[in-house]
């Protein structure tokens, strides 16, 4: 078989270079070796996940709604229509992209390529499929493979108690106690899920905090939420083994946390991810790959063998969906000759827990690790009236701005629907904007929105929902 291009991987940046370079008139083979297209994200990842926590943040708010003198009494959880429901979103989606791809002629194989040199994949199939060929012979080439979790040998036991993210979404039964080995954001969303379902749940996070690497002053009001919904968050500890000792699995720590070891009823590992750069044939090609498995690119995403590109999680953090989007977008108009090159002033990250937490652009740990000279700027929540209404005035909304120019270098914001808000803050970084630009822009009343111009305005000293002594202008 031979192609213009073709693309390894189903995921959300293989299937979304695929689908623009067919519609720029490209002939593409999508190879995939799942039986569904969608990768990770949508089969085993951001998509289930995002379906079970809302039902959590439902269950969640039907608690606190009791206070408010609306008692829904206690939930009757059915576990299989809950898991049916994730299931049908799932299906819903991929079915989408397979008619998507065939409607756009895209030839999609499911099974496994590697390369035999730089023009030539080895083709092996999943299953039984008309017409599949041995080879594949291309123009050119997106690898588009993504991650895996990172497995930890010393935790890496066969038990079907211990799981990674990926069994702990196929939600097979709700434990009664739950030990998350990770406080990262699989970590602390998946066991947000099984508390809200009933889960005594603990954490053990290795370093002195949760989301390692994100600014403490967004961390601090999730935390004290998590606190109150697990059983338990032990930082500064490792969980050195674990042992399948029948009805439980034994875990020995060290550390500021528990006792030496306690048994739990299941255990959730998630302690990162790893490239799935490996058995690819990438020795084949001149493609080149770093010490942490990344395989190297350029701007264009262009590997050291120019008709071979890489995109996704395969290429490099942060390992996000909507970065592998828009690095596909950028590789199918490198290889058709355009002026295209990833150099992105902010990507938004979000952690889907509740609250959610939601930055793009600098952040404030990382300008402090730089030695940056940055101003910040701070609007709480509490003088929202659309989060006073919410009851949900934990929140803060923090700019960070260029002390010589007002422009806005970076966004950090906790609080209900954080992920909804981030949009605006990288459109205003991206473009340029200014603090006075940023706070002259009329927002909706009353609305989160309004925070992020209100920090605007407490940068500038114009805020009138707080009290803040008014900067000393300088002499013009």
């Amino acid at each position: 078989m031979d192609t213009q291009l073709c693309v390894i991987g189903g995921g959300p940046g293989g299937y979304s270079a695929a689908f623009l370079a067919a519609d720029l008139g490209l002939k593409v083979v999508l190879i995939e070796l799942r039986k569904q297209l969608g990768g990770v994200c949508l089969l085993e990842g951001c998509i289930p996940s995002k379906t079970l926590l809302h039902a959590a943040k439902v269950l969640d708010e039907a608690k606190e709604l009791a206070s408010w003198g609306v008692d829904f009494g206690a939930p009757r959880i059915k576990l299989d229509a809950l898991r049916n429901r994730k299931d049908k979103v799932v299906a819903t989606l991929s079915n989408g992209l397979k008619q998507l791809a065939g409607k756009r002629k895209i030839n999609v194989l499911h099974g496994r390529a590697v390369f035999a040199d730089a023009h030539t994949l080895n083709f092996s199939a999943a299953e039984a499929q008309t017409a599949t060929p041995d080879k594949i012979t291309f123009e050119h080439c997106i690898i588009a493979v993504g991650s895996s979790p990172a497995k930890i040998p010393a935790l890496d036991i066969s038990s079907p108690r211990v799981m990674d993210s990926t069994a702990a979404l196929e939600l097979q039964d709700v434990p009664e106690t739950l030990l998350v080995v990770g406080g990262g954001y699989i970590g602390l969303e998946m066991g947000a899920i099984y508390a809200a379902l009933g889960s005594k749940v603990t954490v053990v996070e290795m370093t002195e905090g949760l989301l390692p690497g994100t600014d403490r002053d967004l961390v601090r009001p999730l935390q004290k939420r998590l606190e109150n919904l697990f059983e338990a968050i032990y930082l500064n500890t490792q969980v050195e083994s674990l042992t399948d000792v029948g009805e439980a699995v034994e875990a020995t720590f060290q550390g500021e946390g528990p006792a030496k070891t306690k048994r739990f009823h299941r255990v959730l590992v998630c302690t990162g991810r790893r490239p799935n750069s490996a058995a690819l044939g990438l020795e084949n090609t001149r493609v080149q790959i770093d010490r942490q498995g990344f395989i190297v690119v350029d701007p264009q995403r262009r590997t050291a063998e120019p008709n071979i590109f890489a995109i996704g999680d395969v290429a490099g953090g942060p390992m996000l969906a909507h970065k592998a989007i828009y690095e596909g977008k950028i590789a199918v108009e490198a290889l058709l000759g355009k002026p295209a090159a990833f150099e992105p002033r902010a990507i938004p990250a979000v952690v889907f827990t509740d609250p959610e937490i939601a930055w793009a652009g600098l952040n404030e740990t990382t300008a402090k690790t730089e030695g940056r000279k940055v101003e910040t700027a701070v609007f709480p929540w509490a003088a929202n009236g659309r989060a006073q209404s919410l009851g949900r005035t934990e929140g803060l909304t923090k700019w960070l701005i260029d002390p010589e120019t007002g422009r806005l270098l970076g966004c950090g914001i906790v609080g209900y629907g954080a992920g909804d808000l981030i949009p605006e803050a990288v459109l205003a970084i991206e473009m340029g904007c200014s603090a006075r630009d940023l706070a002259d822009i009329i927002h909706p009343h009353p609305t989160l929105s309004e925070t992020l111009a209100g920090a605007a305005e407490v940068h500038l000293g114009t805020a009138t929902d707080l009290y803040r002594p008014k900067r000393e202008r300088p002499k013009t």
